[in-house]
């Protein structure tokens, strides 16, 4: 029989708040443990929560890029367990009414076909402490700085069907909410996590199987691969003959295995209550008005338009899209007025290996947008080829420095003179005759060695383009 898998993911964001949702603690990745937990945090006795309304300006932002659908009024529940790093026994979230209903996100799929991917909801909630296995022999440790951080919890509709495409949908989320300003995207610090659901059934059929829920996944790798084992595991069970438990697993990358955790807890088991402290928040014009101004232009907006207004393939709309900070880099090359084609191969091509190189990102980079734009000018108008200006580029990121000075200085200017061209690309058809032979017979191949001996006789200062087509004039080839 064949199956075909069906996954929904919950994605915990942390807000880029400087201080906890309802609290004023800190909010600081790094922090010596338990030093940034106040009486809040720590649900001592006569404290109140007090609602960052950052927070809640943030989840608004989110809302507004899916055109989700907006609460007029959204209210907190305290949901009730136990558990050593939830100081308060119950966590304070959203259940009944959550700020953010039902929207959109849209993706290229893995294969490179857009998708659109439905949002259930998106609700706000605190964040737990963070329990420490191996700092103590024997025994557990609990770091409550992070209680009480500001979480935007989304969860997807069933939508996804492939471990492949689960990651790519956690890949977009993760670019749209860097690209909103709402979250650092930092996944080795947690300020993104996902659980992912998932069952099988066999394919043709509507009715969804049992599901299992694999806990705090932090990367886009881990995200396939726990699926990917998870679905087999599956299908292993049901193809024996048994039946698939409802629960929560636990994915272990070193044995690439899902393992289990705990039985599936139902919203009942939580016991769900408003929460007596915290009104219920009303959003107004003025919030929405707040939130609308800080919408940057999304991810799938700037895809289309990098393919549809500046003529970039879509890998490459993709590959610069897929970043904010290198689209923002990108974007003020072309606002400058250099040509969007030789940007988009300077930005993914030089500029990222010398990033790679450095091991630093676009944001650090020493080369300014401006300087890039005045590079690829004068690889346009002839001044200089393209291989001046990998030289000119590696001199700017290293010293600084004047682009027309380091031309000089170097000698960098491309010949200009045709009639001293066309005296050297005749000695270099007169010393080559067998490969002249060969290109007049049809093997076009031959033309770039005559062009790169004009090169080197010209140390690389002739224009390869003028070359090419002097050479071709000359010899009467197209």
């Amino acid at each position: 029989m064949q199956f075909e898998s069906v996954i929904g993911l919950e994605i915990h964001v942390q807000l880029a708040t400087a201080s906890k949702i309802f609290s004023g603690a800190a909010t600081a990745y790094g922090a010596d443990p338990n030093t940034q937990a106040c009486p809040v945090d720590l649900g001592l006795p006569g404290v109140l929560p007090v609602l960052n309304r950052e927070a809640v300006r943030m989840a608004l932002t989110f809302g507004l890029a899916i055109e989700g659908e907006i609460a007029p009024t959204c209210r907190f529940d305290r949901k009730n367990y136990f558990y050593p790093d939830l100081p308060k026994g119950y966590q304070i979230s959203q259940f009944e009414q959550p700020i953010v209903g039902r929207g959109t996100v849209a993706m290229d799929s893995p294969d490179g076909k857009p998708r659109t991917i439905g949002i259930t909801r998106a609700h706000l909630e605190e964040d737990a402490g963070k329990s420490i296995h191996d700092a103590f022999a024997g025994l557990t440790g609990v770091d409550l700085n992070r209680a009480g951080t500001p979480l935007l919890e989304v969860v997807s509709d069933p939508d996804l069907r492939t471990p492949e495409e689960a990651a790519a949908f956690f890949r977009e989320m993760h670019v749209l909410v860097r690209t909103l300003r709402i979250c650092d995207g930092n996944l080795n610090e947690g300020s993104m996590r996902c659980d992912a659901n998932v069952s099988v059934r066999p394919f043709g059929t509507s009715e969804l199987g049992e599901r299992t829920e694999i806990k705090n996944l932090n990367s886009f790798r881990f995200v396939e691969r726990a699926l990917r084992h998870e679905i087999e595991r599956q299908i292993d069970v049901l193809e024996s003959g048994g039946r698939v438990e409802r629960e929560t697993r636990l994915y272990d990358p070193e044995r690439d295995e899902t393992r289990p955790m705990r039985g599936k807890e139902l919203s009942d088991d939580y016991r769900y209550f408003p929460d007596p402290d915290l009104l219920p928040v009303r959003i107004t014009p003025e919030l929405l008005d707040q939130a609308r101004a800080h919408l940057p232009e999304l991810p799938w907006a700037k895809r289309e338009r990098y393919v549809n207004v500046l003529d970039l393939t879509r890998y490459a709309a993709r590959a610069l899209a897929g970043d904010p900070d290198t689209a923002a880099y990108f974007d003020a090359i072309t606002e400058a007025g250099a040509d969007p084609r030789l940007a988009a191969n300077w930005v993914m091509d030089h500029v990222a290996a010398s990033l790679n190189r450095h091991d630093t990102d676009i944001a650090r980079c020493p080369v300014s947008p401006a300087q890039m734009a005045g590079l690829i000018e004068r690889i346009e108008d002839g001044t200089i080829s393209n291989t001046a200006a990998k030289t000119i580029f590696d001199t700017l990121w290293e010293k600084g420095g004047d682009i027309d000075a380091i031309i000089d200085a170097k000698g960098l200017r491309q010949m200009c003179d045709a009639d001293e061209l066309a005296r050297i690309v005749a000695g270099i058809v007169e010393e080559n005759p067998e490969q002249v032979a060969d290109l007049q017979a049809g093997q076009t191949k031959i033309l770039g060695f005559l062009v790169g001996q004009v090169m080197r006789a010209t140390r690389g200062k002739a224009d390869p383009r003028q070359v090419n087509a002097l050479l071709k004039e000359t010899l009467g080839v197209r």
